[in-house]
């Protein structure tokens, strides 16, 4: 027989409480526990395994399949999933609401199914007519290319079972649900047994599906922490309204390298790639003002080059200001508490603002250099050379320290014309420096600032 009992799960962090309480022990948030049924004692009739139980074999005995990615028409697609599509897996893509989630997924399909590919696009937000509105405005046009309004989990399945498609859209995981869960739709446990449900049709069928994710205010993806573990891949969709860009950076990927990111343009026709971002975040930059420099920060196995301007100004408050966009808020004081202390500059009654332009987050040590070179170059008002790009992690004793992959960051500035690197003296042994360009290896912060003045 089966069995009814409730519990009351934390709608932040999937906490699961028998009795209600007001404040969730785990993430610390008020009136975030609701009350779900649980039916226990029987065998859900929907739910199949992925493949019958087996006993354990030596892994030297398992033979190796390499199955061939499947690519789309979009370089940087393929670049941030390491390569392309893997058969069978399971993609959660997140972003903030109209950044461009559905516009990408919808593009992404028309590719696979003009090469003879069927897809299925289940949209649980929106109708097979506003679906095909959108398909009008990108000029999607294809009879491989499937449709499903639909949110009932168990009729999906049997859609896909039927069609038999090569690969699927989930727009969106919080619109899903399963009849058996009494909880409503976008709850913890609703989000977990639907995604539960995908990855097992993905494994058993060998299915590529891509799901949807909503974020939070606070920019995480909706749901239990665990959906982003059951995955094969996240990937967050991250730009601003207000501009064009938009970047798809990997924060989990099985089947490839994590930090990779790709650049897209928002057009009126849809998302187009940007093959050398790095001209794009420079091509604005302004020659010959101070507080700006030029750093090649790697983005997965790609160097990017991006400005970072900082404004120093007198505070006429007690406490002075420290804000920053694009890098961790607490590697400005840092630094900042090095040049004071190390090269004698006086900061602490001065407000400082710190920006990465282009909309980019920059979260490697690399980028310690171009920040503190920013830093000084705006407080003395002395602009930097315009030909040079700073290179290096700096350490609390002032000491500018070695980083990784030198020689593509190099490469990179080479190509786009840049004279001098300026970096680490650690980093110019063991690799053939191109001909067209001057790198510098500096011990120290003061060193770097003393080549940076642009006499």
């Amino acid at each position: 027989m089966a069995k009814r009992k409730t519990k009351f799960v934390c709608q932040e962090c999937g906490y699961e409480s028998p009795k209600w309480m007001g404040k969730c022990p785990s993430c610390m948030n008020w009136n975030t526990l609701v009350e779900e049924m649980v039916i226990t004692g029987t065998k859900n009739r929907h739910t199949t395994g992925i493949q019958a139980a087996r006993s354990p074999e030596r892994i030297t005995a398992i033979q190796s399949e390499k199955e061939p990615r499947v690519t789309t028409s979009m370089k940087e697609f393929n670049r941030v999933l390491g390569g392309g599509i893997v058969p069978g897996s399971l993609v959660l893509i997140g972003g903030d609401p109209g950044i461009g989630k559905s516009t990408l997924l919808l593009q992404i399909s028309a590719q696979l199914a003009d090469k003879e590919l069927t897809v299925l696009y289940i949209s649980g937000e929106e109708s097979t007519q506003q679906t095909k509105l959108r398909a009008d405005r990108l000029d999607i046009r294809s009879d491989q290319l499937f449709v499903l309004s639909e949110t009932n989990l168990f009729e999906i399945r049997q859609q896909i079972e039927q069609l038999k498609p090569n690969f699927v859209v989930v727009d969106s995981i919080q619109t899903m649900f399963r009849e058996e869960i009494t909880s409503a739709p976008g709850s913890v446990s609703q989000v977990r047994e639907c995604t539960m449900e995908l990855m097992k049709l993905a494994k058993s069928y060998s299915i590529p599906i891509f799901i949807v994710g909503h974020v939070t205010k606070e920019g995480a993806i909706a749901g239990p922490r665990m959906l982003e573990h059951m995955v094969d891949a996240v990937l967050y969709f991250e730009g601003e309204r207000h501009h064009t860009y938009r970047i798809l950076r990997s924060v989990k990927n099985r089947f490839g390298s994590t930090n990779e990111m790709g650049i897209f343009e928002m057009k009126e026709e849809g998302l187009r790639e940007v093959l050398n971002p790095s001209e794009i975040f420079l091509e604005e930059r302004s020659q010959g003002a101070a507080g700006s420099t030029v750093v090649a920060s790697m983005e997965g196995t790609r160097p990017v080059l991006v400005e970072i301007q900082a404004l120093i100004a007198p505070s006429s408050f007690g406490n002075p200001r420290r804000m920053s966009t694009g890098i961790d808020a607490n590697r400005v004081p840092l630094l900042m508490a090095v040049l004071e202390k190390r090269v004698g500059l006086m900061l602490q009654n001065q407000d400082a603002y710190i920006k990465v332009a282009g909309g980019v987050k920059l979260d490697e040590p690399a980028i310690d250099l171009a920040i503190a070179v920013s830093i000084a170059s705006s407080f003395r008002d002395q602009p930097t050379k315009p030909e040079d790009i700073f290179i290096g992690e700096v350490g609390l004793t002032g000491k500018v320290r070695r980083v990784s992959r030198i020689e593509q960051r190099v490469t990179e500035a080479a190509k786009l014309g840049f004279k001098r690197v300026i970096c680490s003296s650690n980093n110019l042994d063991g690799w053939t420096i191109p001909e067209n360009i001057q790198v510098i290896g500096v011990e120290t912060v003061q060193e770097a600032l003393n080549l940076s003045v642009d006499k």
